[in-house]
């Protein structure tokens, strides 16, 4: 693999998708100067100054009691409706603009790893703290991650946390929470120790006025508990750290970031490092990482994530029109932020290379490739046509085409949004 396929790969698997002059700039720095680069981003790394916060307003849910009407109720759903499309949309155009990728696909993995659907928590506002709770914490290490999503109002809204009391017991934060989020599917954990951390976790519950979690002592069963083999006076603090510090999910979660960063192979053992960042660092400079290139396919978020980047589109710029056609392209394809389909999150592999799902992605290359800057098709249409083919790898970051990938771009090299939007649909630009 020569340097400029190493760093392309690079950026391939640790942003949504390298721009041209950013491989070039890569090439130039060489691979480990990249890496330290992205793992330690200069300057606003967070990209907050250049893409604030969404001004979302007042959560609708906060208004709403016992007595509201059906009218207020229904304002109220139309308000949240509202307010989530802003916030996917802010998302998206984050994504595409952040100068810190890695974060920003990092989010991206922790949103589908702590999968928590909007359609069930309904407010956006608590989404969006959500998702600044993944982004403080997600390059760090795991206890003060999981302690801070045990406190997460979504999170607990989600999971019924809120409807777990001493009385009235409820396991489904406490099950997903050992087989999702930390151990793994039966990973050296019983059903008795789910039943164990469900009482660990009582007290808890959101108040939908302020949007805060709160712990309730009358609700709490201070008892002692045994879990995972020790005993102790258990509640959501102590019950995380020892999640957390576990090596079970230690193995478990660094596992998941290979399957996410690096593919299904089997990841090297002694992966897992003090923190996300160690971890990241360790399976982008595994030997076996290399031999990964070309065997991830890319979710849909991920596809049009980089194909915007690559073609210079900046979502918040575009007609509200597109806006929406883009989202619905995601919709077609059945992966949009904020909405995974379960607590499992979104499939992977082939899953996204069905017959519906390619028809979705030619219908959403075809916008894409409409709203495409024109510095980026004047680089195209500067080749000759013969080496339009060429170019258009270029510019999407594809090593190269197959004979029959190139035998069918030939023939549109006169027509620029045809080979884009081929390109885009490509083999080649399926897979990273």
């Amino acid at each position: 693999m020569t340097e400029r396929e190493a760093v392309a790969h690079l950026l391939r698997r640790a942003t949504f998708g390298p721009t041209a002059d950013e491989v070039d700039d890569a090439e130039r720095a060489g691979v480990a100067a990249t890496l330290d680069r992205l793992l330690a981003p200069p300057g606003d790394g967070q990209g907050g100054t250049a893409i604030p916060l969404p001004d979302l307003g007042a959560d609708p849910a906060a208004r709403l009691t016992r007595d509201s009407t059906r009218e207020q109720r229904q304002q109220a759903n139309q308000q949240r409706r509202e307010q989530t499309l802003r916030l996917i949309h802010w998302w998206l155009d984050r994504m595409v603009t952040a100068g810190d990728q890695l974060g920003e696909k990092l989010l991206f993995f922790w949103h589908g790893h702590w999968a928590t659907s909007e359609r069930k928590v309904r407010s956006a506002s608590l989404m969006l703290r959500h998702l600044e709770t993944l982004r403080r914490h997600g390059l760090g290490p795991l206890p003060p991650l999981v302690d801070a999503m045990l406190r997460d109002p979504a999170l607990i809204l989600w999971l019924d946390g809120q409807r777990n009391s001493r009385k009235a017991p409820n396991e489904n934060l406490a099950r997903e929470l050992m087989e999702l989020f930390t151990l793994g599917h039966g990973n050296g954990y019983t059903e008795a120790d789910v039943k164990e951390g469900a009482r660990a976790l009582t007290g808890w519950v959101v108040d939908r006025g302020t949007g805060v979690a709160r712990f309730e002592p009358r609700r709490h069963d201070p008892g002692p508990k045994t879990i995972l083999g020790e005993r102790g006076e258990f509640d959501a603090a102590s019950y995380a750290k020892l999640l957390a510090g576990r090596p079970e999910t230690a193995r478990f979660v660094a596992g998941r970031l290979w399957f996410r960063f690096a593919g299904a192979q089997e990841p090297p053992a002694d992966l897992a490092g003090p923190d996300t960042a160690t971890t990241l660092r360790r399976i982008f400079t595994a030997p076996a990482f290399a031999q990964t290139r070309d065997t991830l396919v890319k979710q849909p978020v991920e596809w049009l994530v980089g194909a915007l980047r690559q073609l210079g589109v900046r979502p918040a710029d575009l007609p509200e029109a597109v806006q929406r056609r883009l989202l619905a392209g995601l919709t077609a394809m059945d992966q949009v932020p904020l909405r995974p389909p379960s607590v499992g999150g979104w499939p992977a592999g082939t899953a996204w290379l069905t017959t519906s799902s390619v028809q979705a992605k030619l219908r959403l290359a075809d916008t894409v490739a409409g709203a495409a800057a024109r510095p980026v098709l004047a680089r195209l249409t500067a080749a000759p046509p013969a080496g339009r083919p060429d170019a258009l790898a270029r510019l999407l970051v594809v090593d190269g085409w197959s004979e029959r990938t190139r035998a069918a771009l030939t023939p549109l090299a006169g027509q620029p949004r045809k080979l884009i939007v081929a390109g885009l649909v490509s083999p080649e630009y399926a897979v990273c």
